[in-house]
């Protein structure tokens, strides 16, 4: 099948890159080594950011990996793929990602949200074949994300002060031992057995992750603004946003970096 054919061009493209992670990796560390980012004049320090020096090396690392390695990759999957074959691409793993938001949903407590997400996995993927067709949402049954670092803060965990990761950008000392509870936790592709196809499933959700936000890196790229302050500030505030009120169709502009395994 034709899109078949061009699914294997873009996962062959991306073994290919794979060599790259390796110079990424010596790069990021080269980055730590040199020293810390200086603030530029004329931003203000935030409370929130009591590691700025440090968070901006990291952030301008992320920047350059999204630049040479993440960008092009999506860009020739934006280029291969038709724009309804990356819908279906980006509807499974939405699907996927609904099973462990009824689960946190569950454990906040919000019984009536996860009911939601429960029957949105029941329709999507049996009639939604597998999961490539959202019908959950046009029928009424609404999307909601959540995560352990969520989770945590519903419990009362404190945020703690913001810091950017290496990979996977803007988080903060609690959402960061959510992130690696999010990995440990997330078991059904750990299932296949073949880890070539486990490893190509695995580069995809983090292409369609990155995929999702391709206009908005644009967008940011064109705008004057300080890139780091204005990304920092959008995830405070919609990290307080989800954990306070927790509804996606009024937060602010989601920041450029999510965790891949998320979304």
């Amino acid at each position: 099948m034709p899109a078949c054919k061009n699914l294997s061009k873009i996962m062959f493209f991306v073994v290919k890159c794979a060599s790259k992670i390796k110079q990424c990796i010596l790069l990021f560390m080269a980055v730590v080594l040199v020293g810390c980012a200086s603030i530029p004049a004329g931003v203000q320090p935030s409370p929130n950011d009591p590691w700025e020096p440090f968070n901006r090396s990291v952030f301008e690392f992320n920047e350059g990996l999204d630049a040479y390695l993440l960008k092009p990759v999506v860009a020739a999957y934006r280029f291969i793929l038709p724009e309804f074959v990356r819908q279906g691409i980006y509807n499974f793993f939405s699907n996927y990602n609904d099973i462990y938001t009824a689960l946190f949903n569950l454990l906040q407590g919000r019984l009536d949200y996860a009911f939601n997400d429960i029957m949105r996995v029941a329709v999507n993927t049996t009639m939604g074949l597998g999961g490539f067709i959202d019908l959950a949402t046009p029928g009424g049954l609404e999307k909601h994300r959540e995560d352990w670092g969520q989770t945590l803060g519903v419990w009362g965990v404190p945020a703690g002060p913001y810091v950017v990761l290496p990979f996977f950008g803007p988080s903060n000392v609690r959402d960061t031992f959510g992130t690696v509870a999010d990995l440990e936790s997330d078991y059904l592709f750990r299932f296949l057995p073949d880890v070539a196809v486990r490893n190509t499933v695995t580069g995809l959700r983090v292409i369609n992750a990155r995929n999702t936000y391709y206009e908005a890196g644009d967008l940011l790229d064109g705008a004057a603004i300080d890139k780091y302050s204005f990304m920092r500030d959008a995830y405070i505030q919609r990290r307080e946003y989800q954990i306070k009120e927790g509804r996606d169709d009024e937060e602010p502009l989601m920041p450029l970096y999510e965790n891949p395994y998320l979304n």
